[in-house]
Formats: C-alpha cells, sequence, structure tokens
C-alpha cells in the first residue's frame, strides 16, 4: 500500500517537472522574472482600500489620485486580483493559549464559543476567502519593433535550445544587470505612486515568486500535500 502510494506522488512530480517546458517563464532571478521572449518581470503586492467606507468627498479624492497614479506611468502595467482561501489557523491556536489563561468562567464560556465557531468555518473547504493585490511590471531592452519583427520560428528554438557558451552565460548575466535598474526605477515609481494612495507596497523577492506561480498553477496542491503528510 505504502509502495503505491510513493508511486502516485512520483508520477505528480514527473507531471509537474514536464509543464515547466511549456511556461512562458526561462528563470527567476532575485526579485526578477526572465521569460523566454527576454521580457522581464518584477512583481509587487499591495494592500487594499476599502472605498466604500469613506465618504463621497474622500471616495473622488481616492480615484482622482488614482488617475494621476496610472497616468504618469510611461509603461504598461497588469494588475492581478487573486480570492484565496482563509486559513485561520495560527489564529485559532493564538485564541486557544489565551482562552486557557481567561480566570472568569463566564468569559471563558464565550471564548470557547467563538473558537469553536471559528474551528468549524476554518474546516469548511472554500468557505473563508481574502483578496489579494498584485501589480506586475515589465521591461524589454530591445527596440519594440524589432521585436514584434522577431519570427515566432526563431523565438521558439531559441527557447528550446539549452547550449550556451560560457561568453554568452556571461554577456547574458551583464545584460540583465543593466537592465535590472531599469525595472527597479518602474517599479519604485509605482511604489511611491501607491503609497501616496495609503497603500502598502511591497516587491515580492525569490521565493515569495515562487511560491506565488506555485499557488497559481497549482491551487489545491498545498491542501493536498498537507492531507498526504498528516494521514
Amino acid at each position: 500500500m505504502l509502495g503505491k502510494e510513493n508511486k502516485k506522488i512520483v508520477n505528480n512530480t514527473e507531471t509537474a517537472e514536464s509543464t515547466d517546458k511549456y511556461l512562458a517563464i526561462d528563470e527567476i532571478r532575485w526579485d526578477t522574472i526572465v521569460m523566454k521572449d527576454s521580457w522581464l518581470r518584477a512583481i509587487i503586492k499591495c494592500s487594499w482600500l476599502n472605498i466604500d467606507l469613506k465618504n463621497s468627498q474622500e471616495e473622488q479624492i481616492v480615484a482622482d489620485k488614482y488617475a494621476r497614479i496610472l497616468n504618469s506611468l510611461d509603461f504598461p502595467i497588469q494588475i492581478l486580483v487573486r480570492s484565496t482561501n482563509l486559513d485561520l489557523s495560527d489564529y485559532l491556536d493564538y485564541v486557544k493559549k489565551n482562552i486557557n489563561k481567561i480566570d472568569n468562567e463566564v468569559l471563558k464560556w464565550q471564548w470557547e464559543q467563538y473558537f469553536d465557531f471559528l474551528n468549524k468555518l476554518n474546516q469548511s473547504q472554500w468557505f473563508l476567502f481574502t483578496k489579494e493585490f498584485y501589480v506586475i511590471i515589465p521591461y524589454y531592452w530591445l527596440d519594440e519593433n524589432k521585436r514584434i519583427r522577431e519570427s515566432q520560428f526563431t523565438k521558439f528554438i531559441s527557447a528550446l535550445s539549452n547550449t550556451q557558451s560560457a561568453e554568452s552565460i556571461a554577456n547574458n548575466l551583464r545584460t540583465l544587470y543593466k537592465n535590472k535598474k531599469h525595472l527597479n526605477q518602474r517599479c519604485a515609481l509605482l511604489q511611491n505612486g501607491l503609497q501616496w494612495l495609503w497603500l502598502e507596497a511591497k516587491k515580492l523577492w525569490f521565493e515569495e515568486i515562487v511560491g506565488l506561480l506555485f499557488e497559481v498553477y497549482n491551487p489545491l496542491a498545498i491542501k493536498k500535500q498537507s492531507k498526504v503528510v498528516i494521514n
């Protein structure tokens, strides 16, 4: 029985590795995504602002500032909004730990009822959701028209090629260092604009980018893996 389960896990791993060949991502270096067509990408995670809680004047101020930020950009951006399952496990551990410190029996009983209610919600899959907001910023250092004129066959062959000389690799790294500065300037410009809108903006690093991409392409993998480990 254990052998069968191990075989299933190996097969899932092989499938995941083979799908990487069909992704548009070539590699991830530091806080930058390098695409197969030589585009660079950076991802900024943003906090959110509930505009429904503001009066009409404040809503207009927020809308005007948002319009100014977009109009100040001379490059395209992509806004990603994700709805993900909200895990209350950490909060439940915190509540349970502090319930035992309550001396008042009535208050303790109320907190125990509150804990049971949240625990039932947390155990119900896809019942609690939270939203995450991201901004994807691109940068391409060659002439845009030249990139468009490049044949699709040439892009396909270059993407499949795994043989590169040491000199070619060194040149690619130098180019990446050089043009990463321009991408960082775009990120700083957008981050300043979002902070002006009372939003926290954080640029994702390597581990965070990998985690986000894994969750996007494998939305149920973490839950399934947890069940396997527990059992």
